[in-house]
């Protein structure tokens, strides 16, 4: 079968509402989508595609999107071709078994945005519980979805038949309220498509959404961390010594921050009980890992293993971190922080930005796309990514930058610019991957106070101001051109950065 809608089905499906972990597990096993880890994880895979799609990612241009979203950066689709395709969706899961999770967005109650997920498979709707929010009885008891996301994984648009560039589509409706995901089991599609409704819906109410991970210390201390998957934000975000808010998607109101979801979804490529004890611990059951390669035998993740992807990640609820602040939500950030993978190797491991270098980079958002995280992506390859969320804004970047400097400016929030990429040399070269115990030091440094009596110094080719010592951390390590062998490599990598920052920026002056 090609998964069109005119398989042969049976007569009627049945529907699985609101089903607990327990028994969502119960079923996958049952239905073979995956295997039963031996800490108790479900683990499936996801087929070829095991990151996201951003080419076949649609928003329907209508009365309510025409005049906001930024075209130049958002394919349109028309709506008559979304309302021919949801009907195909809705024909092919007319009779196939369906799973349902009723949930919300935004733990700010002035923000929250019911939910409904709708999917084929079992896995793919214990997904949806481990990464949003999840009602309590009485709240399923009155529950009306605002919008509703059908994901039919098997569901393979024809391009010449439906006017989609592949077999495999995501299309946001903003006036229908309906996110349809098709062709696709990787399930960050789900999440991902929600976080892009938000980014449309909260700056028209002057909430400014991130793509950051946040966390908040004993006294109060809210510190975010923004960045594209791989650079960081799930793993220095879980820090024993603070309480997790989140670790991907925030929005940052007249009140504070607050956790988009409920969950958490962390790559766990190379992870290690001693590197990420609490990630790692919370790898349990009513997890969900994606494209981790497991031992039919002995039923043990490995987690080294590049089998499928280096896209590995594991969905788990964000109680499942021991440390996590209940409410999901936290005061202003004291301290913001820029995460960007230089694939370079020239960008100091920490820098204290201007509220002007703080826009530029913001609106650069540079960093290197990690393998696997996307489609046909395969090594680490450098991006601008504007706003450290390009593929999620249908709005102008401005837009989002604006509120970025409206609430630094209100609330005076230091800005700081973290490599967590390579040091010594370019990716692929003579460089090594930043050493996580070296970025934990900086970071610890920032918000404990440690560097309030250092003094700085700037960094000749990109004019950053640079500690010149931090504890834990050797001084070469600071001064990205003292860690390079051959020194005049570095000037010359460096200038190409730089010459790109400087390319880049004139789209936003």
């Amino acid at each position: 079968m090609d998964g069109s809608p005119t398989d042969t089905q049976p007569a009627a499906g049945r529907v699985f509402a609101n089903l607990p972990a327990a028994v969502l597990v119960e079923h996958a096993v049952r239905r073979g989508e995956g295997l039963l880890t031996d800490s108790g994880a479900f683990a499936a895979l996801t087929g070829t595609r095991t990151g996201r799609s951003p080419k076949d990612k649609y928003t329907v241009r209508d009365s309510v999107t025409a005049g906001q979203v930024d075209w130049a950066a958002n394919q349109p689709m028309d709506p008559a071709v979304f309302d021919r395709l949801h009907d195909l969706f809705r024909a092919y899961l007319q009779n196939r078994d369906l799973y349902v999770f009723d949930g919300a967005a935004g733990a700010d109650p002035r923000y929250h945005l019911p939910l409904r997920v709708v999917t084929e498979r079992a896995w793919h709707g214990l997904f949806a519980r481990c990464m949003f929010l999840r009602p309590t009885a009485a709240e399923l008891a009155a529950f009306v979805p605002e919008w509703t996301v059908l994901h039919a994984a098997d569901f393979h648009p024809d391009p010449a038949r439906d006017g989609t560039r592949s077999d495999a589509v995501v299309a946001i409706s903003f006036e229908r309220k309906v996110v349809l995901v098709g062709g696709t089991h990787y399930a960050g599609e789900i999440k991902k498509a929600i976080f892009s409704v938000l980014n449309f819906l909260l700056p028209q109410r002057g909430v400014f959404p991130m793509h950051c991970a946040a966390n908040v210390g004993r006294g109060g201390d809210t510190a975010l961390f923004f960045g594209l998957s791989g650079t960081g934000k799930t793993t220095l975000s879980a820090d024993p010594e603070r309480r997790l808010i989140g670790d991907d998607e925030h929005g940052w109101g007249d009140d504070g921050v607050f956790n988009v979801e409920g969950g958490c979804y962390a790559k766990t490529i190379k992870l290690s009980a001693a590197g990420e004890p609490q990630i790692w611990n919370a790898i349990r059951f009513g997890c969900v890992l994606e494209n981790v390669p497991v031992d039919p035998a002995t039923r043990t993740p490995d987690f080294d293993s590049q089998r499928y992807t280096e896209n590995t990640r594991a969905a788990y609820p964000v109680e499942f971190i021991p440390n996590y602040e209940p409410g999901g939500v936290g005061g202003h950030p004291r301290n913001v922080f820029f995460l960007t993978c230089d694939a370079f190797g020239v960008l100091p491991p920490l820098a204290r930005l201007t509220p002007a270098q703080a826009m530029d980079y913001f609106l650069c958002g540079y960093t290197a796309k990690v393998a696997g995280t996307e489609a046909g992506v395969t090594e680490p390859t450098p991006e601008f990514s504007t706003c450290f969320a390009k593929p999620f804004l249908p709005l102008p970047p401005k837009r989002y930058a604006a509120l970025l400097r409206e609430k630094m400016d209100r609330h005076a929030a230091p800005v700081w610019l973290v490599n967590t990429g390579w040091t010594g040399g370019p990716s692929g070269g003579a460089g090594e991957r930043m050493k996580l115990s070296h970025t934990r030091a900086l970071l610890q440094a920032v918000l404990t106070g440690q560097l309030a009596d250092v003094p700085f110094a700037p960094d000749p080719v990109f004019g950053l101001a640079v500690p010149v010592r931090c504890p834990g951390v050797p001084d070469r390590v600071l001064t990205p051109r003292a860690a390079w062998p051959d020194s005049s490599a570095y000037d010359r990598q460096a200038q190409k950065l730089a010459a790109m920052f400087a390319a880049e920026a004139k789209k936003y002056s």
